[in-house]
């Protein structure tokens, strides 16, 4: 009789599992203008990734494409293994996305498919919702998708849950696993330090695991930056051949997974680092994972970076369709050593530059331990009496009778030893209570896993609107990573600290957005250590280096170009490499989000009179720059120039910028083909940006050439002459 049972059920369990899959099997189809991704259920009840790839025409083709093929001829996953979300302890080989030890200790999961739904969302994007569960344990996942169709980018992120009678613990939470069958995998990565940001290598991936992660927890992109391209069969290339580009939107540890399989192909798989963070999940409890976010190009990288570009300013990116002020800052030209008058002269010289804004940078606050380098006063944001006495509400005032806006540098999230707010709370400071204390830039890192720590966080910047409502710009610091690593709060639960931490500070974010949501805030981390768009919800900007020779920015701006709109890399014109013209400086900072770090008091006149010319340009042609579509013509890793241009929506104006970087003696010079035009259109060419008195030696200057032309044979706008830059603007006649 128990033999009997024990069949009608799995008869049963067959006759379901069928029945769900209808004729053949549930098929889900996410999709841009551009791009499948097309998930089937497979016999065994269990959910496969059949298809990546262009963007099918007939409808009627999807059904060829079935997990069968993927399977043993028991029903079981064969050795290609394509699950939605791959799970650890049973039958699959390689690297999960998911790994759970139950409340008895089992470390299997299984996921079966349960649901899905789909809705359309602004007439541009597809929400996408798959629930999956456990048979044999009270555990769902639940899988979400956003298709944006015209720029051809998607995001996904995963919440876990369950209903177990104690918590569980999750050892892998990844946010997605994608899958690629192709002959070859070439990955770009991007790495750096201080001063070196987004240096870019490629190579072949190979059989078995290529991790790309960080450790650091806050300056997460200190060393290795939360972005990857993939190129199909051949290295990534500018302008042709099948890329993947995909990020993380998290600003703390990541973890990037590319593992080739016995018979070739690849999983992606992106999320949280894992590392020391086991997280135990109460019953009842979503953890819900970071967006992943990728996009693909069949016309190289070029166009994928134009994907990201229109999503993030859409989307994504804090006020993206807004519009980004210039500034003056201080810090270059006066770093910890200004008073009041100082302040005040440099507002006026703000205003005569022709910039929208003064920046106030580090140095203004602390008392007891006064801000006078970067040993003491983190943590006590008061305004330092001997510097000004009269506060920062006296400083608003001078900068809006300079007629210029005013923002300020703060760095909530840290604190000196040597301050008021280490003496009054050593419990809100991550440090360890056993060991010697190592401070890494002479700082340490609150707690942000503490609700408390919160509520001061937000309150440093709370307290400042709330005294000075006029205060327009936030530039949001975070020089140290996470040391000494060692929450009061959280106690037994160490392994929490990480991803707390991030849940922490967006939190403080979310409240900050909610009551000052028009605030203008630039994200930065010691130069470019923070560059997520998860964070760029609520930052409209972010700082790339603190390296401004124009040189090395020429490479930086390049890197992150890849990822990132126009108007949310900040550049400025500084000091650093004064033997480049400030006309080859200021030429380099242009193609980004335009600021000065620069002392105007010792700038020669012509030199004055040069950048409030290219700044009239600059605010003129900003639709182009800011908000067109941005071109990378010539690599400055592939010679001794490089060239880049920006194309407004409506290809009636366009901005052509041409850099020679250190060219050699006698060699050849080729046109620059341009792109992104309306090849119907007739262009006039005219060199801007041109230093007083001096006229274009370029031969083409005024004339008018067709969009088909400049695009097919080029311009010859690079010279020999060694950090030498031109700048053209074309006007659609």
């Amino acid at each position: 009789m128990k033999k009997y049972w024990t069949l009608l059920m799995l008869l049963l369990a067959g006759f379901n599992l069928a029945a769900q899959a209808g004729t053949g099997e549930k098929v889900i189809r996410i999709s841009t203008d551009e791009t499948d991704l097309i998930y089937s259920t497979a016999p065994n009840g269990r959910l496969y990734q059949v298809y990546l790839g262009d963007k099918l025409k007939n409808e009627a083709d999807i059904k060829h494409l079935s997990p069968f093929a993927k399977m043993g001829s028991d029903g079981s996953a064969g050795q290609r293994g394509w699950e939605i979300y791959m799970t650890s302890g049973a039958e699959d080989y390689f690297e999960p996305a998911l790994m759970v030890k139950h409340a008895d200790g089992n470390m299997s999961t299984i996921l079966t498919y349960v649901s899905s739904e789909q809705k359309e969302i602004d007439g541009n994007a597809t929400e996408t919702v798959i629930t999956l569960k456990d048979d044999q344990y009270p555990l769902q996942v639940v899988l979400h998708y956003m298709a944006f169709k015209k720029e051809n980018v998607i995001k996904t992120w995963t919440e876990i849950s369950h209903q177990e009678k104690k918590p569980v613990v999750l050892g892998r939470y990844a946010s997605s696993i994608i899958y690629f069958e192709r002959p070859s995998y070439y990955l770009t990565e991007f790495n750096g330090d201080w001063a070196k940001e987004m240096n870019m290598t490629t190579q072949q991936l190979q059989y078995g695991k290529k991790i790309l992660d960080t450790k650091l927890g806050t300056r997460a992109a200190m060393h290795m930056y939360p972005f990857f391209e993939l190129g199909m069969n051949q290295p990534a290339q500018e302008h042709q051949g099948e890329v993947v580009l995909g990020t993380i939107a998290w600003t703390g540890n990541y973890r990037f997974t590319f593992e080739v399989d016995n018979i070739g192909n690849l999983r992606v798989i992106s999320g949280i680092n894992p590392y020391a963070s086991n997280y135990e999940l109460p019953a009842g409890v979503p953890f819900q994972t970071p967006e992943f976010i990728f996009t693909r190009s069949t016309e190289g990288k070029g166009q994928a970076s134009r994907n990201l570009h229109a999503w993030a300013r859409n989307y994504q990116l804090k006020d993206g369709k807004g519009d980004r002020m210039t500034l003056l800052n201080n810090w270059e030209n006066t770093s910890f050593k200004f008073d009041e008058k100082i302040l005040s002269t440099l507002m006026g010289e703000a205003k005569n530059l022709g910039v929208d804004m003064f920046l106030l940078d580090d140095g203004w606050f602390g008392n007891k331990y006064p801000r006078n380098d970067d040993h003491a006063g983190l943590g006590d944001w008061q305004a330092m009496k001997s510097k000004l006495p009269h506060g920062v509400p006296f400083l608003v005032k001078e900068a809006k009778k300079a007629g210029v806006k005013f923002g300020i540098w703060i760095e909530p999230e840290m604190v000196n030893p040597k301050s008021e707010l280490a003496e009054k709370h050593p419990d809100w400071i991550i440090k360890l209570p056993n060991r010697k204390t190592y401070y890494y830039r002479n700082q340490l890192v609150l707690d942000l896993a503490n609700p408390e720590v919160q509520d001061f966080v937000f309150g440093v910047v709370d307290n400042l609107l709330t005294e000075n409502p006029e205060i327009a710009f936030f530039k949001w610091d975070c020089n140290s990573p996470i040391t000494n690593i060692y929450s009061p709060y959280l106690k037994e639960k160490q392994e929490h600290i990480y991803v707390d931490y991030v849940r922490g500070l967006y939190n403080v974010l979310d409240r900050i957005q909610a009551k000052y949501p028009k605030l203008m805030m630039m994200l930065c981390s010691g130069g470019g250590a923070r560059c997520d768009y998860g964070a760029l919800k609520y930052f409209t900007e972010f700082w790339a280096s603190d390296d401004t020779d124009p040189v090395e920015r020429l490479y930086i701006q390049w890197g992150f170009s890849q990822f990132f709109p126009m108007k949310a890399i900040c550049a400025h014109v500084t000091n650093w490499n004064p033997r480049t013209s400030v006309k080859f400086r200021l030429d380099v900072a242009m193609m980004c989000k335009l600021g000065f770090d620069i002392g105007l008091q010792e700038m020669a006149a012509d030199d004055l009179k040069f950048c409030q010319e290219a700044i009239r340009n600059y605010n003129r042609l900003k639709p182009a720059i800011l908000d067109g579509d941005f071109y990378r013509l010539v690599s400055p890793y592939e010679g001794n120039h490089t060239s880049v241009m920006s194309v407004g929506a409506d290809k009636s104006k366009a901005v052509l910028y041409a850099y020679d970087i250190h060219p050699r003696f006698a060699e050849d010079l080729y046109p620059v083909r341009l792109q992104g035009l309306d090849p119907d259109k007739m262009y006039k060419v005219e060199e801007i940006n041109l230093m007083p008195g001096k006229t274009s030696t370029f031969r083409g200057n005024g004339q008018v050439y067709s969009g088909d032309y400049l695009m097919k044979v080029g311009l010859r706008v690079f010279t020999t002459r060694a950090t030498n830059s031109r700048v053209f603007e074309l006007t659609a006649q």
